[in-house]
């Protein structure tokens, strides 16, 4: 297997709230890493812009701080700095108000063939005064590029609100709308491994399919931006957007064509196609209390009577063809027992065992697609037990670590950033969110919500642990397990 990377054009990328901590923890060094890769060309530039006091050369001070922070003392050479930072430049500009614009006009220049992508790397409340900012200064026209970063709206009405905004001064095909999770690499797997073998497709149905688990688990709490995430939860912050687009991506049908808005469609199908929770037993809202030296919820919210949720957990489904009857369940939340996201997908049992003996032990087989950390897709089988002394069965894995399952050796898994930001460069949507999915998540999204308004406070669950007990009786009442959250 051959590495190839495809040099994109030169290119202007400019960052609203290039001083912000997405911007120099993220953006900055997944753009060094395309260029030490040989993707991003010498000629490109990136334009920070912020209404920090400051000039081009402390902004590129700033910048060189940050890679000597996030990227890897290996991977970080004195030749690929200056190339880097020799690409940087910076402009003061308060969005909010009418100056600096100029400025940045003629930092970008009149080249209308070029590239030119601005990414709102800023508050959702800023996006749509940037939008008619770029448009009133002229810079909309051309071969032009957005980037907006989540939360793409509060509920319904702020979604569609922002659509109206962006939509007046940008077309569709135009605006970028990420969800990093798309840009992971085992996530495009999850879509290689369906549609490109003739393996898994023939049995991705609810003949075979027991059920979907999905699974993002963080081992960390709000402490340090506690009031924000005090006003949304964990079902708006992960479950609106990073978790239901892994339910689309495992639930939808072959697109014509790997192409943009093919995709989409099919992704939308989906959505449209999710039942309502109406049983309020089908979701759990859980809020992490203090255990040993970790402090609660409540402490880290800054909020004593805080009844927002820290984790939620869910069983949803989806009412086609293909997946009636299959469950999937969803969990997510915040000082669990470790860092771990996956896609599982537990396949029926057969039907009839031919083998004599006990067998009760072992599981029907299981395709878990891990996001992080160490992607890769492992699958469990059923074999014999190696050895003389009749026929006995024991479970396996067979395991695909992308670290060491290739033939070639994988020095490093490039960040999720990396192939989104040079996706826009390239104009490929593919792996951005269109308007009308983003409203289509909100829409099932408030219902799910609006269920639970006043009703009991979250369940607590220890920090460290694996979540409130009622989600084990989630899966429990089913005659389901989750998938233990490994130390």
């Amino acid at each position: 297997m051959v590495s190839q990377v495809v040099p994109v054009e030169p290119f202007d990328l400019v960052v609203f709230g290039a001083t912000g901590d997405l911007a120099q923890r993220k953006l900055i060094p997944a753009l060094y890493h395309r260029l030490a890769d040989g993707q991003m060309p010498d000629t490109a530039r990136i334009i920070g812009v912020a209404r920090t006091a400051i000039g081009r050369e402390e902004f590129r001070a700033m910048a060189s701080k940050a890679l000597e922070t996030h990227v890897a003392a290996a991977d970080l050479t004195d030749d690929l700095r200056r190339r880097f930072l020799d690409c940087v430049d910076f402009v003061r500009l308060d969005v909010t108000g009418d100056e600096g614009w100029d400025a940045l006009r003629e930092a970008l220049g009149r080249d209308e063939n070029r590239v030119h992508a601005f990414y709102m790397s800023v508050a959702p409340r800023f996006f749509g005064s940037i939008a008619l900012g770029i448009r009133k200064a002229g810079l909309a026209e051309g071969n032009v590029r957005i980037v907006v970063e989540k939360p793409l709206g509060h509920d319904l009405e702020s979604a569609q609100a922002l659509n109206r905004q962006l939509g007046k001064c940008f077309s569709e095909t135009q605006i970028y709308r990420i969800d990093h999770y798309l840009g992971k690499e085992t996530v495009q797997n999850l879509m290689a491994l369906r549609f490109a073998n003739t393996l898994f497709e023939p049995l991705w149905n609810a003949q075979y399919i027991d059920h979907v688990q999905i699974t993002v688990a963080e081992n960390v709490g709000i402490a340090g931006r506690g009031p924000y995430y005090d006003t949304i939860g964990a079902m708006r912050d992960m479950v609106q957007n990073h978790l239901l687009q892994l339910v689309c991506l495992t639930a939808m049908e072959p697109p014509a064509q790997f192409e943009p808005d093919a995709v989409r469609d099919e992704k939308l199908k989906v959505l449209k196609a999710l039942e309502p929770l109406v049983d309020p037993a089908q979701v759990v809202r859980g809020q992490y209390r203090a255990n040993g030296e970790s402090g609660s919820y409540r402490q880290d919210a800054q909020n004593p009577d805080s009844h927002t949720e820290s984790f939620i957990a869910l069983k949803l489904g989806v009412s086609n063809w293909r997946w009636a009857g299959v469950p999937f369940y969803l969990r997510t939340g915040k000082r669990l027992r470790n860092r771990l996201s996956e896609i599982v997908v537990h396949f029926r049992k057969v039907p009839h065992s031919i083998f004599q003996g006990d067998h009760s032990h072992l599981h029907s087989n299981v395709l878990a697609i891990r996001l992080q950390p160490d992607e890769g897709i492992t699958l469990s089988v059923t074999i014999k037990d190696p050895g003389p002394g009749g026929m006995r069965l024991t479970d396996t894995q067979l395991d695909m670590s992308f670290s060491s399952g290739l033939k070639r050796p994988v020095h490093r898994m490039p960040d999720a950033y990396e192939r989104l930001v040079m996706d826009v460069i390239r104009g490929d949507q593919t792996l951005f969110m269109r308007g009308d999915e983003v409203e289509a998540a909100w829409r099932w999204s408030d219902r799910v919500i609006g269920g639970w308004q006043g009703q009991e406070a979250p369940h607590p669950y220890d920090a460290g642990s694996s979540g409130p007990e009622d989600a084990l009786m989630l899966m429990h009442r089913d005659g389901r397990r989750w998938r233990e959250i490994a130390t």
